[in-house]
């Protein structure tokens, strides 16, 4: 009697890492892909600076996504060399990886330095055509036949991130490549993030939604504390910081308006997040050279030293 299980009834887990030029729309996949959303999102390049690990469930597979910093082509800044190791390091360890590509860009400079990047690394990826909606469907398909040529895919996907199309299909074919074992998360843990730092990404969010036209790059947001309140709320007190005084100004809006939404919108969202009452503290600091300072990059998890 045959007693083996088909590969949809075997126990997977493992890593796949999303790979993509800044704004290819890594976060905005990871979270259709898990459901949730656990990774933020912002019209700004280069939102997200640190390695976002999201699971996702299909079958008898736990499927744990990696969302990593955009890869830039060049950059001489300390910041985006962290960001850039740290997403190479999350493709190295992982057991697939996805190369995401913005339709409307196709093959730009950036995404051409991550296919020079993976076979110099002699690295395989799964191919996934995002916005797939925003562009003709002879130059999808021509776009598709050039990037296949570089002999890098195993496999080429094609779906709209935001609208959901193609999300599951893609989730699904992933499932069963995952190495056989027991899964290493809980079934409804959805992200490993610690709460401290996910508390700090969403006010990041806030700010960059609200402010991306007039606020440069070079703000960052720290948790400081995390205080159990009355009645099983949270009292948490966080820090922006910013480089110049005229940045300062602008978080803070006129009368403290700015910074007074700013804080309400987090807030909002930490509660439904978190399911208790929150306490938001805001406070602006000024530090022109925090993209220098190592206590600022073990707060993202980077090596300051990349």
């Amino acid at each position: 009697m045959n007693t083996d299980k088909s590969v949809e009834e075997v126990e997977r887990c493992g890593f796949v890492a999303l790979l993509g030029a800044p704004n290819a729309g890594k976060s905005t996949l990871t979270n259709a892909l898990v459901g949730s959303k656990v990774s933020i999102v912002t019209p700004k390049v280069q939102t997200t600076r640190a390695r976002i690990t999201a699971i996702a469930i299909h079958g008898q597979s736990q499927v744990v996504f990696v969302d990593t910093p955009g890869i830039f082509a060049q950059t001489s800044k300390r910041l985006e060399k962290a960001m850039v190791a740290a997403a190479w390091g999350g493709a190295e360890d992982a057991d697939l990886r996805v190369l995401l590509v913005d339709v409307e860009r196709g093959m730009c400079r950036n995404t051409r330095a991550i296919i020079d990047g993976m076979k110099k690394a002699n690295m395989k990826a799964i191919l996934v055509l995002n916005k797939i909606d925003l562009v003709r469907r002879d130059s999808l398909l021509a776009l598709a036949e050039s990037l296949n040529e570089e002999g890098v895919f195993t496999e080429t996907y094609m779906l709209s991130a935001l609208k959901g199309d193609g999300v599951q299909d893609l989730l699904a074919a992933l499932a069963p490549q995952l190495p056989a074992g027991p899964w290493h998360y809980p079934e409804d843990q959805l992200a490993d993030i610690p709460e401290r730092l996910l508390a700090a990404e969403i006010t990041r969010e806030k700010l960059f939604l609200r402010l991306h036209q007039e606020l440069p790059y070079a703000a960052t947001v720290e948790t400081e504390a995390w205080k159990p309140a009355k009645g099983g709320s949270l009292r948490i007190e966080q820090v922006i910081y910013v480089r110049r005084d005229t940045q300062k100004a602008i978080v803070l809006g006129k009368g403290g308006q700015q910074i007074k939404q700013i804080g309400a919108e987090a807030r909002a969202e930490m509660m439904e997040l978190f399911g208790c009452t929150v306490h938001l503290f805001l406070f602006v600091k000024v530090r022109d050279n925090w993209q220098d300072d190592p206590e600022r990059y073990r707060e993202m998890g980077l090596d300051f030293h990349r």
